[in-house]
């Protein structure tokens, strides 16, 4: 596993790796981790805008807060729109 060295807006230091993605409207969802081993999974990296700025709700559905980015759930149900 590659993974890129990057600070996020906090100061915080997280490690992209751009092997494992989500695919969005817009660009690619990366996924992040807190720890250079891959060990311990910190969140996504949109790949439209670089923003580590994203979120994800109990259905799958992850957004980015700084563009349009976004990925569909995996399932869905007509009910809960």
């Amino acid at each position: 596993m590659s993974l890129n060295a990057a600070t996020t807006g906090d100061g915080e230091r997280v490690y992209t790796d751009r092997t494992q993605v989500e695919r969005g409207s817009e660009g690619p969802f990366y996924v992040v981790f807190a720890d250079a081993d891959g060990a311990s999974r910190w969140g996504f990296r949109c790949g439209n805008c670089g923003s580590f700025d994203t979120a994800m709700d109990t259905m799958g559905r992850i957004q980015c807060t700084e563009c349009s980015n976004f990925r569909k759930p995996d399932e869905w149900d007509a009910a809960h729109e």
